[in-house]
Order: structure tokens, then sequence, then C-alpha cells
């Protein structure tokens, strides 16, 4: 994994005590924590319905003191921008080339020496959706680590990480499971989200 904002000292720490500042000064309140023995695992976050997800979830992450890599659209990492986009923990993805992203990513967290989590949106995109995209839980599944479901809650101005979940295989139940847990949070666009 490349060397991003959330390992580069100094600037991490300046970035961090101005999360807090921003999030408190407008209303949020940041939930839980990193749980013990989790330090490499996959992320779901959602609901993802807003380009606004990314600064808010970026600065959740440093209150957090995450270590997160993302998935984006390989269009946001063109120049002039594609370099910082990395250096915040961004990772290019081809939609039309996504068949080995599954294969690609287990490997990638198999061959991470620290902690990292990955964050995958469950949806795959910030439009309106009846189905989840299934990758994150393969790439658990390949890279037998865990699942921390972290949240955003626009309505309520919280966000955080709550249980970790341990996928059995049985991806119909699983899902079912996972998609309770982010039934009650609403997203920026609250009716492009649906769990159900």
């Amino acid at each position: 994994m490349h060397t991003t904002v959330f390992d580069t000292p100094g600037v991490n720490t300046l970035l961090r005590a101005g999360s807090i500042a921003f999030l408190r000064l407008a209303g949020w309140r940041i939930e839980g924590e990193l749980p013990a023995g989790v330090q490499k695992c996959v992320l779901i976050a959602a609901p993802h319905t807003s380009n606004w997800d990314l600064p808010f979830t970026l600065m959740t992450a440093f209150v957090l003191r995450l270590n997160p890599y993302w998935m984006g659209k390989a269009s946001i990492f063109r120049p002039p921008f594609g370099a910082l986009m990395r250096w915040l923990g961004g990772i290019a993805v081809r939609r039309e080339q996504s068949n080995n992203l599954v294969a690609a990513s287990v490997a990638a967290l198999e061959a991470a020496d620290g902690p990292v989590q990955l964050i995958v949106p469950p949806e795959g995109t910030r439009s309106k959706t009846q189905h989840w995209k299934t990758g994150f839980y393969y790439i658990a599944l390949g890279a037998r680590l865990p699942i921390l479901l972290a949240y955003m809650d626009y309505a309520q101005k919280r966000a955080g990480v709550g249980p970790v979940f341990h996928p059995t295989g049985d991806i119909e139940r699983d899902m079912a499971e996972i998609k309770a847990f982010y039934a009650p949070f609403r997203g920026k666009n609250a009716q492009q989200f649906d769990a159900g």
C-alpha cells in the first residue's frame, strides 16, 4: 500500500486537530473506535449518497486514528488531482476492468504489513441503487479479514464505527444482517439509499 496523509507525521497531527475542531463546530459527533485486533480489515462505508461523504469520511478517519484506503472511480485520479487523491488514501478503480478487483484487493491486503482499513462503499455508486455490490464481502472472505461496519448519518449528524462482522460464507444471511444494521441511517441524499 502506498504512503498516505494518514501515515505522514506532523501533517497527520495537524489534520486530526483540524478535523476534530471542524466536526465539533459543525455539530457532528464521532462514535466508536477501532477495536483491538482489527488493525487490518475491510471497512464498509454507508450510506454513500453524496460527494460530501469523502471529506466527512476522511475527517472521521483522522478523529478515530484509522489508516484508511478507499476505492474511487478512475476519473477522479486524473491530473491535476490524481496525486492528491492517492495521498488521501485513494485507489483508482476502472469499473470496466473490475473483474480482477477482488483478487487484487485480497492480494494487497495480504501483502500489507501494517494497519490498513480498506474502505468499500457497498452501493458502489452515489446514485440510487436497489442492490448492494458484494465485492467488499468477497474481499473480506478471500483475505480472511473481518468487516468493520462504519456509518455516516446526516439526519443525526453522527458518524463512526459500529460492530465487527465476520463473514461466514453464507452471503444471503450475512448480507441481510449487515443491511439490517444500516437500515436506520440516512445519507445526505436519503432518497438514494436503500438498505432493504
